[in-house]
């Protein structure tokens, strides 16, 4: 880490009105897979769940969103898929020319911002769905722009106030978190000194959760040896990225997790041969409050994509499938990445 940062982009230009707009086109479509059903709420959580379970499954009440945004597996496209139904919505989307999409995250409006890669640099995207779910508009998310290069090892997450977008972009194996303010057209980065993952994005208010992924190189071979959850303040200074704190070391098996939205819990999934877990942690602890799921896999654990809420949870797992409390297990073999 050498600890230069820039602020960028004057708040002008990014308020400034979607202008530049992306045709959308037609590509080969793809299955994109749907998971529900994780509630991570502190409050009354138990006597919540008892009331819930004392409903008939047909009088329970959907709060999982209606539609799902995928990046297929090359980032030719976005795909759109009714939680509902499970049916394609529309036509897929078509990544701008010379660029490919690497992931999505959703806004709290319904609405999804989208980064795509090309050229040495990251754009942003704002994807726009129509009332019926079909892709209706993506335009270009004016001076949004990091330079640098994008990996599979990349993370994309936004603010709860749709103001903020963070994105993890590397030098070889070191990380580098950017953050863009929307309203005030700032960006700030912190850098990593030391070769590490840096994914799991999440946000609670001006607080971003990052799980921070050491890698060791032994006998010619990369692993990484242990995960830890660290929470950083985004309101401070650009810089390094020791500047974050560390919140909780995950347990063996764990590798994904993120922060709830009061930033008290965090919900992590860890595996023991087939059974995967999710399981709440507190913040103020460190200690298990409660398991939340348990489902048995064919794979590794991948990512956990929870909604803009921090409620349900996308968990995609390395056999190519998705799983899902409530809805089973749903292919997924050429899913990069999925947001609802």
């Amino acid at each position: 880490m050498d600890g230069k940062h820039k602020e960028s982009a004057p708040a002008s230009r990014i308020r400034a009105v979607w202008k530049r707009t992306v045709p959308l086109g037609l590509a080969t479509a793809a299955a994109v897979t749907v998971g529900a059903g994780l509630d991570v709420v502190h409050r009354h959580q138990r006597a919540g769940e008892e009331q819930h379970d004392a409903q008939p499954a047909a009088k329970q009440e959907r709060t999982e969103p209606r539609y799902v945004v995928g990046v297929r597996g090359t980032g030719a496209a976005l795909v759109v898929r009714d939680v509902r139904t499970g049916n394609d919505v529309g036509l897929p989307v078509a990544a701008p020319q010379g660029r490919r999409f690497q992931r999505v995250a959703a806004k709290g409006d319904g609405s999804y911002v989208v980064a795509s890669y090309g050229a040495r640099k990251v754009t942003f995207q704002h994807l726009l769905l129509d009332k019926q779910g079909r892709p209706k508009e993506l335009t270009e998310i004016p001076e949004a722009t990091v330079p640098g290069v994008s990996t599979s090892w990349s993370d994309l997450a936004v603010s709860a106030d749709g103001d903020r977008i963070a994105y993890v972009t590397y030098k070889g194996t070191a990380g580098r978190v950017e953050v863009l303010s929307l309203k005030t057209g700032t960006r700030k980065t912190w850098t990593a000194r030391s070769p590490a993952r840096i994914g799991s994005l999440s946000w609670s208010g001006g607080t971003l959760c990052l799980v921070w992924s050491p890698l060791r190189t032994t006998a010619g071979r990369t692993t990484v040896p242990r995960h830890q959850v660290r929470a950083l303040n985004t309101a401070g200074p650009s810089g390094d990225l020791k500047a974050s704190r560390p919140v909780l070391m995950l347990p063996k098996g764990a590798g994904a997790a993120f922060m709830s939205r009061d930033g008290r819990t965090i919900v992590a999934g860890a595996q023991q041969d087939t059974q995967l877990t999710l399981q709440a942690y507190s913040v103020q602890t460190g200690k298990p409050t409660k398991v939340l799921w348990r489902q048995k896999v064919g794979g590794d654990l991948s990512r956990l994509d929870p909604d803009h809420t921090g409620r349900h949870v996308l968990a995609s797992v390395s056999d190519g499938r998705i799983y899902a409390q409530g809805t089973g297990t749903l292919p997924a073999a050429d899913l990069t990445d999925a947001a609802w």
